[in-house]
């Protein structure tokens, strides 16, 4: 392995599951060799039924001690709120 290969991020769906899950990380040259070091390294036991690799610097994320101005609450957003909307009579069970 080169230290100069990128780190890439595995995630990978469960047999059964819905939703991909981040696992861990790989060093790979490419794509395709992240894909078989994350398969060889994380579905040994036939775990997963699908696979993602994802550069690390290519995921941009969000600061958590920044999360008060990015997830302002839902309060001051009343059109977020099912009360704003009126419902059509011929809707039933809402």
């Amino acid at each position: 392995m080169s230290k100069d290969w990128p780190l890439w991020e595995v995630f990978v769906r469960a047999r059964g599951g819905l939703d991909h899950r981040h696992v861990g990380s790989v060093h790979a040259p490419d794509a395709e060799m992240a894909l078989r070091h994350a398969r060889d390294t994380y579905t040994r036991r036939m775990e997963g039924v699908s696979l993602w690799v994802v550069k690390s610097t290519d995921i941009a994320a969000s600061d958590p001690d920044q999360s008060g101005e990015l997830f302002e609450p839902a309060q001051s957003k009343i059109y977020r709120h099912p009360t704003f909307y009126e419902l059509p009579d011929a809707v039933k069970h809402m």
